[in-house]
């Protein structure tokens, strides 16, 4: 059975002028249990979208997701997100913001600390528990981030470009990281991004997604070996040969939606 099912999905918003838009149009996806799946595309083509549907922030207008082969209905607490902009609470310290979760639980509160603790430890703030994420900087907030959802021990995680808004080096680093907290537990993964360099680094798939409404125009295996430092697998022949191959699928749909974009600019002038 697999982690994650998309089956069919099309997502419908309506528009401020009574119509509709549509995000994603028979989409169909699958991640096994502990695989790190990144999704890629132009913008606008529903890859955040994809996430809300699996996390269940967003139902399906038509098609299914399902999960660990229940459909789902709403947000389960087996799911964590990390999101482009990190979540944690401005008005809470960094251990009480890691801690959060566990204590939404029911974990009392000693025990919930002392997991915030080991997490922080894990994920490098150890030391700075007691500051507020306005003291922190980009980079050690995403680990908090990361700490507050991992915390909780999630079967499904998903994460929406959660490394954009860094400079490249810390990114790079970043991802390391991530790569060792994801191999502790291996959840399974969807890890949403533009750069095709992150996601062919991170994941043992990538699914290109076209130009909106999104469906799944390819999918491509990552035979590059495990563990692995993200500033040096990109040097691999292995990931030079992906690059060209994904990127072949992956440059007719970033026209498309650039000449759509020009287009209606045009018009709009």
């Amino acid at each position: 059975m697999a982690a994650i099912e998309l089956r069919n999905v099309t997502k419908k918003f309506a528009t401020a002028d009574g119509g509709t838009y549509t995000a994603l149009k028979d989409l169909s996806l699958t991640v096994e249990d502990g695989q790190f799946c990144a999704v890629v595309g132009p913008t606008g083509c529903g890859k955040s979208t994809t996430l809300t549907l699996v996390s269940g922030l967003e139902l399906a207008s038509a098609g299914q997701a399902v999960v660990h082969g229940q459909p789902v209905r709403g947000v389960d607490t087996s799911t964590g997100f990390v999101f482009q902009q990190d979540a944690v609470f401005p008005w809470k310290s960094v251990l009480d913001n890691v801690a959060a979760g566990p204590l939404f639980r029911g974990t009392a509160r000693p025990a919930a600390n002392g997991l915030a603790r080991d997490w922080l430890r894990r994920v490098g703030p150890a030391g700075f528990e007691d500051r507020y994420p306005h003291q922190l900087s980009g980079g050690m907030r995403k680990r908090v981030a990361l700490a507050q959802t991992l915390i909780n021990q999630p079967r499904i995680l998903l994460l929406d470009e959660p490394f954009s808004a860094l400079d490249v080096q810390t990114r790079a680093i970043m991802s390391t990281e991530l790569l060792q907290l994801w191999d502790q537990t291996r959840p399974a993964v969807i890890f949403v991004t533009h750069d095709l360099e992150e996601a062919i680094a991170l994941a043992d798939k990538v699914v290109v997604i076209t130009a909106g409404p999104g469906t799944v125009k390819a999918e491509f295996d990552i035979d590059l070996p495990r563990p692995r430092v993200v500033q040096e697998i990109r040097f691999d022949p292995t990931f030079v040969r992906l690059y060209g191959q994904i990127w072949e699928a992956l440059r007719d749909e970033v026209d498309e939606a650039y000449a759509r974009t020009t287009t209606l600019s045009t018009v709009a002038s």
